[in-house]
This record gives C-alpha cells, sequence and structure tokens, in this order.
C-alpha cells in the first residue's frame, strides 16, 4: 500500500514565549521488509533559530529546535510519501510461553531491537500487580506466545472503553485500568504492562492508522490522528509482532510507523520547555490518503 501522509500540529500562545525548545518524533521512519519512506518533509513555523536532525538509539528520527526569540505560536507539518508492505508471516511459528526464558536468555545483546530493553519497568510503566494478574488470567502455559500476545490484546479491547475525555497524555496505566476507559495511549501502556508482568518483552510504536469514513459519507480532511499499539516480541525464531489492542487486530498494511519505544515518554512526538505566561491551545490534523501506486496525485 502507498500512503501520502499530512500531519499539521500547531500550538498557539495567549502571550508569546521566550526561550521555547523542543523535540520532535514526527518522521515516518523506513523499516526493512516492512515500510519504505519514499519522501519525507517537515516544515516549521517560525524557522527555528537551532535545528539537529539525528536517530536516538531506537532508530526514531528525532529534529531538536530551539527559539532565542519569543515566539506567539509553532507550527509543525510533516509530508510524505510511505509504502507499507504486507507482513510474509502468515503462520504462528512463535515459543511456547514455557520455551520463552529459554530464548530471551539466548537473546543478550545491546542492539536497539533487543528483547531485553523491553522486559523491565521503564518511566511510564512500573510493574502493576493488578494488571499483571489481569493478563496471568488470559493466558495458559500450553498457549504460544503468539497466541498469548492476541489473547490479552482481545481482553483489553473487550475490558476497556474507548473515551477521549477520560484521561490525558499523563495519565499512568494504573489509572486508566481501574477506570475502564482511555485512549490508544492507554490501552497501549496497559497491555504493555500486562505482557511485561508475565515475562513477554513488549514496547510502544508510535505512528498513523489509516481510517475509513462511514459508509456513504465522505472521508473529512484532517480528521485522522497519531496513533498508538504494542511491539511484542514472541521468541528468537518469530521475533517482534505488532498489535493494536484499540482497534483489536494485528497491525498491517493500514499503519505507518514513526517511532519505537519502551513507552510513550521515548516516542512523544513533541516534548520540550518554554518559558512564558498565560495558556495555550493545540491543534492537530492528520490525513492518511491511500493511492495506488508512488507518486499519484
Amino acid at each position: 500500500m502507498f500512503y501520502d501522509l499530512k500531519l499539521v500540529i500547531a500550538y498557539h500562545y495567549d502571550y508569546p514565549t521566550d526561550r521555547a525548545r523542543n523535540m520532535l518524533r514526527l518522521m515516518p521512519r523506513s523499516l526493512a521488509g516492512v515500510q519504505a519512506v519514499h519522501e519525507a518533509t517537515l516544515h516549521i513555523d517560525p524557522v527555528p533559530d537551532e535545528q539537529h536532525d539525528l536517530t536516538d538509539y531506537f532508530g526514531t528520527c528525532m529534529s531538536q529546535v530551539a527559539w532565542a526569540r519569543p515566539v506567539s505560536s509553532l507550527r509543525f507539518e510533516v509530508r510524505a510519501k510511505v509504502e507499507r508492505k504486507e507482513d510474509p508471516r502468515k503462520m504462528d511459528f512463535s515459543a511456547r510461553l514455557t520455551a520463552l526464558p529459554r530464548d530471551l536468555a539466548a537473546s543478550m545483546s545491546l542492539k536497539p531491537d533487543a528483547p531485553h530493553h523491553f522486559t523491565h519497568p521503564s518511566p511510564r510503566i512500573p510493574r502493576v500487580p493488578a494488571i499483571t494478574a489481569f493478563g496471568a488470567d488470559c493466558v495458559s502455559p500450553a498457549m504460544s506466545t503468539y497466541e498469548a500476545i492476541a489473547a490479552i490484546g482481545h481482553a483489553i479491547h473487550r475490558e476497556m472503553e474507548f473515551d477521549a475525555s477520560a484521561t490525558t497524555a499523563e495519565t499512568p496505566a494504573h489509572e486508566a485500568f481501574e477506570a475502564r476507559r482511555g485512549v490508544c495511549q492507554d490501552f497501549a501502556h496497559i497491555m504493555i504492562t500486562a505482557l511485561r508482568g508475565i515475562g513477554i518483552p513488549a514496547g510502544y510504536v508510535s505512528g498513523f492508522l489509516r481510517t475509513n469514513p462511514p459508509e456513504g459519507q465522505e472521508r473529512l480532511e484532517g480528521a485522522d490522528a497519531m496513533h498508538a499499539w504494542v511491539r511484542a516480541w514472541a521468541g528468537a525464531e518469530m521475533g517482534w509482532v505488532e498489535f493494536d489492542p484499540t482497534n483489536d487486530q494485528f497491525a498491517g498494511t493500514d499503519y505507518i510507523t514513526v517511532g519505537y519505544g519502551r513507552d510513550y515518554a521515548d516516542v512523544a512526538p513533541v516534548r520540550g520547555a518554554l518559558r512564558g505566561v498565560g495558556g495555550a491551545k493545540t491543534t492537530q490534523a492528520v490525513d492518511v490518503i491511500p493511492r495506488p501506486h508512488l507518486g499519484a496525485v
């Protein structure tokens, strides 16, 4: 599948701010055999006084930007042409749950995609006994790791209600789980907590999801949003698989990846600091437009 991607995130401040500095993780990334980024641009208004483009430890494209002058608004716009490829793996050849610790012990590495980075608590995902117990109740020792990942994802989808007003970006996983309400970030954090709790390495994926309008209605420009789902390690032979508990499915060609991390803190789209007074308003608009081939208009 080929996509034209457009993302706009804008901030409007009540009063001009001073010394604004941000880390941006907004650009889609290429993934061998999975995703190819053929074109990508990042436009920033006003133009920052400093900009450094780099790749973080987990391979996510990152821009460090700063303004030494007052700004009353900031606008970040990404445009990209992305190809998402079919996953050729159609069969479950993951390790049995009982064999996963052996696979994990044999996969010691400091590489960014090593499963050991995703087994322990991280800044936004501590151990939560109630979520671990929930995950344990979803699985049995006879399951494969792939089956266990799916079982926990299905259970979270059944148990949780999507509610955009129930949480914020700072809400911890245990609070969203107790309320049984939240957004895709909460669903992902809860699933990661459950998987790690029963010994399955798991991380956070930030990106985009192509959505379809209701039947008979036209697609609204800018109606999509950034999305989050889960990446879990199914053993040495099968490796990493991705599941979206918000939509109760394994990630496929409708998904565009921006970055991987241990939790949201590693891949926050915009993160930084500024000096100012008053409030701010934020808007976000995303368009993921499928195309029949690369370069279509």
